[in-house]
């Protein structure tokens, strides 16, 4: 005779980022100062439009000229070898900030985008968004096409004084939009 087991709840993903995830200059895709280095900065929020304290997001891009990096050394930051990928963890006002370069599109015609992947409290599974860069490049985006007009400028990062800004609302009116993709599990 065997006894039913019942469901355990799930795991959330946080708040653990700050002791285990970060490494040097992680946030630095290129040095600060560089040629073409560009500030991509935002600010995570709940619900209630609060900032989230203990976020982590990473990226993952095409370099400028639309190469989709595949060297090794993302860990290790030498300095001038760009491999896509970065981390930044959000401060207590929710605001998270990285060194890059405009991504260019990784394909003809294509709008170019970064990749976002969000972690937070509360979260049973990491969200995956991305942060297109604005221009008039952005009409013919399948993926922008395929949502309600009124959702999409939640995919795209605006320009600032210190480069393009990416706000990430994880609920409410204006939640940005979450994608998933195949194989992933909600």
């Amino acid at each position: 005779m065997s006894t039913p087991m019942t469901a355990t709840p799930g795991q959330t993903v946080g708040p653990f980022f700050g002791y285990a995830l970060p490494f040097d200059r992680c946030h630095e895709l290129v040095p600060p100062g560089s040629p073409n280095a560009v500030h991509v900065s935002g600010i995570v929020t709940d619900g209630a439009d609060r900032p989230v304290p203990d976020a982590l997001l990473e990226i993952w891009q095409a370099d400028a000229d639309g190469a989709v990096p595949r060297s090794a050394g993302s860990l290790r930051r030498d300095g001038f070898t760009f491999t896509g990928w970065g981390r930044a963890s959000t401060g207590d006002d929710g605001r998270y900030s990285f060194s890059t370069v405009v991504p260019g599109p990784s394909q003809p015609g294509a709008a170019p985008f970064i990749l976002v992947t969000v972690f937070a409290r509360g979260l049973l599974n990491r969200l995956f968004t991305r942060a297109y860069v604005p221009g008039d490049h952005l009409a013919d985006d399948p993926l922008l096409a395929s949502l309600p007009p009124d959702r999409r400028d939640t995919l795209i990062a605006s320009r600032d004084a210190g480069g393009l800004r990416f706000d990430v609302r994880l609920q409410g009116p204006r939640e940005t939009v979450f994608l998933r993709y195949p194989g992933h599990q909600r």
